[in-house]
């Protein structure tokens, strides 16, 4: 097993233990890819609920590059519904699984097929 395919496992399971959510493999496994080598380093695998700084970076980095989702106050909302499924006081929150979860919350699973 490669040491992408267990952190795919160990994403999937934090998904299911954090969140109550059962994930589609697929998409979870292209996720994590396109989060490319940041899911190698201990500091940019994970994503900090509670540094604004970092929350924008996912919202215009993730949610208007990628996703392409045009900037407005839903986005924010989105994000923090989110954090608070994955849990607040949940420390590491995993990059691979805070853009799932946020590719299922605005329905644009489309992106990575």
């Amino acid at each position: 097993m490669s040491k992408r395919d267990e952190l795919i496992a160990k994403y999937a399971a934090d998904l299911k233990d954090k969140c109550g959510v059962t994930a589609d493999m697929d998409l979870l496994t292209k996720v994590t890819i396109g989060c490319g080598p940041a899911i190698y380093n201990k500091d940019a695998s994970t994503v900090s609920g509670s540094d604004e700084k970092e929350l924008a970076t996912v919202k215009n980095n993730f949610l208007i590059k990628k996703l392409g989702l045009a900037d407005s106050p839903e986005l924010d909302k989105g994000i923090d519904a989110v954090m608070e499924k994955y849990g607040r006081s949940n420390r590491s929150k995993y990059r691979a699984v805070v853009y799932y979860l946020l590719t299922v919350h605005f329905g644009k699973q489309a992106i990575y097929n």
